[in-house]
């Protein structure tokens, strides 16, 4: 027993670690191309990793990698760089100087054109049309008139006609072998009907 623990420490200490000599400190910091000035909040993603940094104000930054990964380099309003870290690199650390080119965006050109008079420009401010916001809608939508518009012009959906139908069963089965009380004597029936007939609800809709 002894020998075969003697024998298994030998050749741990004689394997390498393999992920220990593979890790690497990758720090540098991150400029521009044309002023040599820092970049701050530059990204610096591993990719397929989904892991990385960000450079702090001094453009500075330090990261845990992997021989063989590929860093890029972002941040808005510069073009992306990608670096790879070497695969027969000696150390465990690797230190760079990243410059990022700016990107140029053109937008497509836009012309103002004053109104001709004081007069006409109020007038167009008035009569301008201003979309709904989401309170706006939401109390439109509120209004019991709308309500009424949206119940019958909406149709019903697959919830509400499954619900009729098994109210309409158990309506059937709740009343089974007797007849059903008649809602022309029920006031409760008369009161819906008043106030239906109020809203209009019978009104022919041309």
């Amino acid at each position: 027993m002894i020998v075969m623990l003697t024998s298994a420490k030998a050749t741990a200490q004689q394997t390498p670690n393999v992920y220990r000599d593979s890790v690497v400190q990758l720090y540098g910091v991150v400029m521009t191309a044309d002023s040599l000035r820092a970049i701050p909040s530059a990204s610096i993603i591993v990719e397929g990793k989904g892991r990385g940094t960000i450079t702090n104000p001094d453009g500075v930054f330090s990261i845990a990698v992997l021989k063989g990964d590929r860093i890029t380099f972002s941040c808005i309003g510069f073009k992306n760089r990608s670096i790879e870290i070497p695969l027969n690199l000696a150390d465990n650390q690797y230190s760079v100087i990243q410059l990022l080119v700016s990107d140029t965006a053109y937008l497509p050109a836009t012309i103002l054109k004053p109104r001709p008079t004081r007069e006409q420009f109020e007038r167009d401010f008035v009569n301008n049309k201003i979309a709904d916001d989401s309170y706006e809608i939401a109390r439109k939508n509120t209004d019991e008139a709308q309500r009424r518009i949206l119940i019958n012009s909406l149709p019903a959906d697959g919830k509400e006609a499954i619900n009729y139908q098994l109210r309409q069963q158990a309506n059937k089965y709740y009343y089974s072998g007797q007849l059903p009380p008649m809602n022309i004597l029920n006031p409760a029936a008369w009161a819906d009907f008043i106030k239906a007939w109020k809203r209009g609800d019978f009104k022919r809709k041309d």
